[in-house]
């Protein structure tokens, strides 16, 4: 009864030796790739993203159609320095921070502009999205004469509740999938084997060739 232990020991080791190579490369890349994604999603500091949405209006002089060309030029122009110089004050970040942090979108079907802002703290997010959104109807007040375009707040951004960074069950999934993934295309890059030795082979067929006749059987012939 002393030995059950290091029998059960003995026969996981028998049976661990028995697997065969690819799924050992599979089951190890899975393992970690698992384990890295689960240690980057725990590291990585969570990220809250806030939007704020403008809209841009045809004066009498304009039509929706021009409204919704110039939403998609103020949606570009809202990232560059003219419009970021002037929300930093609001926003209380450099204007290096606004480049890395906002982002815009605009739909071909609404003349609407959507100001986004990632940070990892939700109040931070808020007020960059709607000190952007701010300087950039400013931006467009001034070119309106020219333009026939009034670009309006249309909605404010809220404090988000939840993070939108990726969660580490999200990462430890991803990582288990894409190591899983190399260790399939490491045997794939493996050079080419048939699992037995060429000595094993089956023998090649071999036409037979007739040797030359007898003198004895040229006598027979005859």
């Amino acid at each position: 009864m002393t030995d059950t232990p290091a029998r059960w020991r003995r026969l996981s080791l028998d049976r661990v030796r028995r697997l065969p190579t690819w799924s050992v490369l599979v089951v190890g890349g899975t393992l970690v790739g698992g384990l890295i994604g689960g240690t980057y999603g725990m590291l990585t500091p969570k990220t809250y993203t806030a939007t704020s949405y403008v809209v841009a209006v045809p004066t009498a002089k304009s039509t929706p159609e021009s409204a919704r060309g110039f939403a998609q030029a103020y949606g570009r122009v809202a990232t560059q320095l003219a419009v970021l110089g002037d929300a930093q004050v609001w926003a209380g970040v450099p204007v290096r921070t606004l480049r890395d942090s906002v982002r815009t979108a605009t739909s071909p079907d609404a003349p609407m502009v959507a100001v986004s802002a990632t940070s990892p703290h939700p109040g931070l997010a808020v007020d960059m999205a709607n000190a952007v959104s701010r300087a950039l109807t400013r931006h467009a007040d001034h070119t309106r004469s020219s333009t026939q375009v009034r670009l309006v707040q249309f909605s404010r951004a809220v404090k988000p509740s939840e993070p939108t960074s990726a969660s580490p069950a999200v990462t430890t999934l991803v990582g288990a999938s894409a190591g899983g993934l190399l260790g399939s295309l490491a045997l794939l890059a493996r050079p080419g084997r048939t699992g037995r030795n060429a000595e094993d082979a089956d023998p090649v067929p071999t036409a037979s060739v007739p040797g030359p006749a007898t003198a004895a059987d040229a006598r027979e012939q005859r």
